[in-house]
């Protein structure tokens, strides 16, 4: 294993550190427990939105936090869930008086443990909401959660809830929002090859050099199956059409159509996958008026790809547009 670290065992707070220091601008680290808030604290009178799970992801989750988007993101140790002791003081630090909306991504630990936790700051007070996010068409249940997982479609939750948030809209409101993404967003993944844990030293899954695995997790869970490698047209197809259907997209409807790079793929061949899958849409008369690519819900450094698309409303599309100062998305 060759990783650009001192200690395995220190990855994910050495990283943090990094992180820190190169945006201090937008965000704080903070330290026993660890998690990641917005510089300056919250915003008076603005519904605070926290999210977190394991690292390995990045720049999901603290890489979004900042304005239009998290007010504190919650770390685990790669590929693990954060503990209530972290989620509780982030919790309680974004909140200005107005509530929290917890952005969870639906995994066992992720979802059992933001229970806890919001249980221990509701019992000091504090109002807090909970989004679970749960839009991979992959599999029904997999090694990591009962349902479908949280996964690339995680960003257009935290996005448009936060814009929400940042022009006022109050707890109930900027929760029915995260919801209404949630219900039209879905995601769909592959894997051309493993990843390696920094602290297990070796790939996590075996794949031969001549076959990709569609529906992979952002943890490495098995998919819906595997195929032989064959080209970037047929995988965009594999991904796209399974979402497509699931969504039961129809002819006039507007999406935002969002390729994820897992880590190790070049954006050139995200570019490549992007393409095709934006003339399968057109193909099904469907309109892509809003794009994303690039890698913002890693799997360390697997190669491979997501395809996530939302169908948009004038209200959703204008959310998504508001302006955005986080360490990863900006405009």
């Amino acid at each position: 294993m060759k990783k650009l670290l001192d200690d395995p065992a220190d990855a994910v707070t050495d990283s943090l550190a990094g992180f820190g220091l190169a945006h201090a601008d937008l965000v704080e680290v903070h330290d026993e427990p660890v998690y990641v808030s917005r510089a300056g604290g919250p915003v008076p009178g603005k519904v605070g939105l926290v999210s977190g799970g394991g690292s390995g992801h990045e720049p999901l989750h603290a890489g979004f936090v900042g304005d239009g988007m998290l007010d504190a993101a919650v770390p685990g140790a790669v590929f693990t869930s954060p503990t209530p002791d972290q989620i509780v003081p982030a919790i309680l630090g974004a909140d200005s008086g107005a509530g929290v909306v917890a952005i969870v991504k639906n995994y066992t630990g992720d979802v059992l443990n933001f229970e806890t936790a919001v249980e221990l700051v509701e019992a000091e007070g504090s109002q807090v909401t909970t989004i679970l996010v749960n839009d991979d068409v992959a599999v029904e249940d997999s090694l990591y959660t009962a349902g479908r997982r949280g996964v690339a479609g995680t960003v257009c939750v935290e996005k448009i809830a936060g814009a929400a948030a940042t022009r006022g809209d109050d707890l109930g409101a900027v929760t029915e929002v995260a919801g209404r993404v949630v219900a039209n967003v879905r995601t769909m993944g592959v894997a051309l090859t493993a990843c390696t844990v920094p602290h297990v030293g070796k790939p996590s899954f075996d794949l031969p050099d001549d076959e990709v695995e569609i529906g992979i997790g952002i943890h490495g869970e098995p998919g819906r199956h595997r195929i032989p490698f064959a080209g970037a047209t047929e995988i965009t197809r594999s991904l796209l059409d399974p979402v497509a259907d699931d969504l039961r997209l129809t002819d006039g409807d507007d999406v935002l159509l969002f390729v994820n790079g897992m880590g190790g793929t070049p954006l050139s061949e995200l570019y490549v996958v992007y393409g095709r899958a934006r003339g399968l849409l057109e193909e099904r008369g469907v309109t892509v008026s809003r794009s994303l690519v690039g890698n913002y819900v890693t799997s360390l450094e697997m190669q491979g790809a997501s395809i996530t698309v939302l169908r948009l409303d004038d209200e959703l599309r204008e959310l998504w547009d508001a302006p955005v100062r986080t360490a990863a998305l900006h405009w």
